[in-house]
């Protein structure tokens, strides 16, 4: 496997003068970033799959173990607020669950009854998505929790970074990311995990476009939570309607702090509800349902 060879950079790393490790770890990381450009047919396909689940009402389900659990479970924790995405419609099965915040031991990853229990308490089925990661592709608690999803009817995303992986067998979509040797070799939260990170955050933000989440990069359906967030929503709205910022948050507060209502209160909706029929009718696409209020011709 790739990612357990030796980096032919690394001889005599131990003795070299500190900027040079660091000049090399910086350009480890870049080489790995750059193993995302051939996953972006994947990545389009699996963000598909993802958006249409959670539009049809399933859930979108991140699993693995180790480092690469920790990438999934940073992704999906993003979800909610970045994209209002409701928090019971996301499911991290990370190995060994909240044991592994605190100490990230290794005998998870091999526990096969471990992947297929968590999979059956979390109901995961027909219906849902499941976006199994592994580094080597080959991990046993996430080969398991793929293998008990597939059998319930789930959707399946593999994403790993050795071409190969006994993971991408029983895919749906494949997301090969294939990272070069690790300077510390076998460590694969550098290269490995910097590529998946990438990988993610391209996923999930695709994911967010296609429910119609984002409008001309901003993100119209965040979850205003704190002053940072009500002053975000504040600048989106008023951005996006022309509108001055205490227009905006007089729109909002009618809104109950939901930016797409606001936005359409603020191009003409007479109501709340008339907005929300609107957005509904429009699969929640704000762009869409901006439509109803433009003047015809």
């Amino acid at each position: 496997m790739k990612t357990e060879e030796r980096h032919d950079g690394a001889i005599g790393l131990d003795a070299a003068h500190p900027q040079t490790v660091l000049r090399l770890l910086a350009a480890g990381q870049q080489a790995a970033a750059k193993a995302v450009d051939g996953a972006i047919e994947s990545i389009a396909a699996a963000a598909e799959i993802a958006a249409g689940v959670l539009s049809s009402g399933g859930r979108l389900v991140y699993a693995g173990a180790g480092s690469s659990g920790l990438m999934a479970m940073a992704d999906a924790l993003e979800l909610p607020g970045t994209y209002g995405i409701a928090h019971d419609k996301i499911v991290v099965l990370l190995a060994g669950g909240a044991a592994s915040l605190t100490d990230l031991a290794g005998g998870y990853e091999d526990d096969i009854e471990l992947g297929r229990g968590d999979v059956a308490r979390a109901g995961i089925g027909a219906g849902d998505c499941l976006v199994a990661i592994s580094v080597s592709g080959s991990t046993p608690y996430t080969l398991a929790a793929l293998d008990e999803a597939r059998g319930r009817g789930a959707r399946i995303v593999a994403v790993a970074n050795n071409p190969g992986a006994a993971l991408f067998k029983d895919a749906d979509v494949s997301i090969l990311l294939q990272t070069p040797p690790e300077v510390i070799s076998g460590s694969t939260r550098m290269g490995a995990g910097t590529a998946q990170k990438i990988a993610f955050n391209m996923f999930s933000t695709l994911v967010g476009i296609r429910l119609g989440h984002v409008y001309d990069g901003h993100m119209v359906n965040l979850k205003a939570d704190n002053a940072k967030l009500r002053g975000r929503a504040v600048r989106i709205v008023s951005d996006i309607a022309g509108i001055d910022a205490t227009e905006a948050a007089r729109h909002l507060e009618t809104a109950s702090g939901s930016v797409k209502i606001a936005i359409l209160l603020a191009a003409g909706a007479d109501h709340v509800a008339t907005a929300e029929t609107t957005l509904a009718g429009a699969g929640q696409n704000l762009r869409q349902a901006l439509e109803s209020f433009r003047p015809k011709g």
